[in-house]
């Protein structure tokens, strides 16, 4: 008997959801997840999922009840006798808190971990960690997908590809830029920030030349928007002609959507991983991983190699043979 496969969707991203599934070619599990009145979750599935394969997707973005929500689902599948039930992330909240960088501070990207592992999950599948390591806080099959062949192909769409340098808004993103300038084979720049002392502005250096040049900033994520708009104002005071940024999860909290108005970017690029609550922005434009997601899913199932979709010229050919 084949086990057969169910897509779950959490409340945190209905609309990803419901894309991955049409992607896949299939309805979503007749499932439900409320709550009481006092906010507590219940969640209930209203079909039975004994012995399948089950795919819960829910990005963990606060409030934390996003997280509660995925770890209900998780202990409703496993007592419900699911066969395998893997949790997808298209974003993985609480993972900047990944080492202990000052004293008396929580780990809270192994916390989740230990959570999602307890809950009863048999295999983690998620897009642009904060930092790839941890990875090593699970002890079960984890799966880590890249937006950037879904964004590079979109860059290429764009003709701004000629005259372009891609840039890092800190040296802790050097590792994801430098994959886009590889793959756009462009120049690779670094917006290198630093304090001279305690209480003084910044100072920022440019590593690389932009003058006269388009620039795309890239990073995994946007959350107030403030070390991206700065890097691009230092960058179009260099000499940049027309700046862009891609970047994975849009966050978008406190004064990032103003802060984005009134930038110098042209269009500030993101995907579809986690839904913000913010204001209409005429210049973020949004990028759907759903196709991407759905192929992982069903390598997944069929048991193939997830690796197959870490090449852009691999994804983008799949995803126009698929539809």
């Amino acid at each position: 008997m084949e086990t057969p496969i169910k897509i779950v969707a959490g409340r945190s991203n209905p609309e990803l959801a419901e894309k991955i599934a049409d992607y896949l070619g299939m309805p979503l599990c007749d499932a439900k997840a409320e709550n009481f009145s006092d906010g507590e979750i219940s969640v209930n599935y209203f079909e039975s999922i004994r012995g399948s394969d089950m795919f819960i997707i829910q990005s963990t973005n606060p409030p934390a009840d996003n997280l509660m929500e995925l770890l209900i689902m998780i202990d409703a599948a496993k007592r419900s006798s699911a066969y395998r039930i893997t949790a997808v992330l298209p974003y993985y909240g609480y993972a900047r808190q990944d080492r202990k960088d000052k004293p008396r501070v929580a780990i809270t990207a192994k916390l989740v971990a230990n959570l999602l592992t307890q809950a009863g999950a048999d295999r983690i599948l998620t897009m642009d960690l904060h930092a790839p390591q941890i990875q090593g806080f699970f002890d079960i099959p984890f799966d880590h997908l890249y937006s950037s062949v879904v964004l590079i192909d979109h860059v290429k769409n764009m003709d701004i590809a000629d005259n372009l340098v891609v840039a890092s808004p800190d040296v802790g993103g050097v590792k994801l830029a430098r994959k886009f300038a590889s793959e756009l084979g462009t120049e690779l720049v670094i917006v290198d920030k630093r304090r001279p002392k305690a209480n003084v502005a910044e100072v920022m250096n440019i590593i690389g030349d932009v003058k006269g040049k388009n620039v795309l900033l890239v990073d995994d994520m946007i959350d107030t928007a403030g070390t991206i708009v700065n890097a691009a104002k230092a960058i179009k005071e260099a000499g940049g002609l027309k700046i862009y940024a891609a970047a994975t999860h849009p966050i978008l909290s406190g004064p990032a959507i103003e802060r984005i108005n009134n930038s110098v970017f042209e269009k500030v690029i993101v995907t579809d991983s986690l839904v913000s609550e913010h204001d209409y922005c005429p210049k973020i434009e949004t990028v759907t991983i759903s196709n991407l997601f759905g192929e992982a899913i069903k390598r997944i199932y069929d048991g193939e190699s997830v690796s197959y979709l870490f090449d852009s010229k691999n994804i983008s050919q799949k995803i126009t043979n698929h539809h």
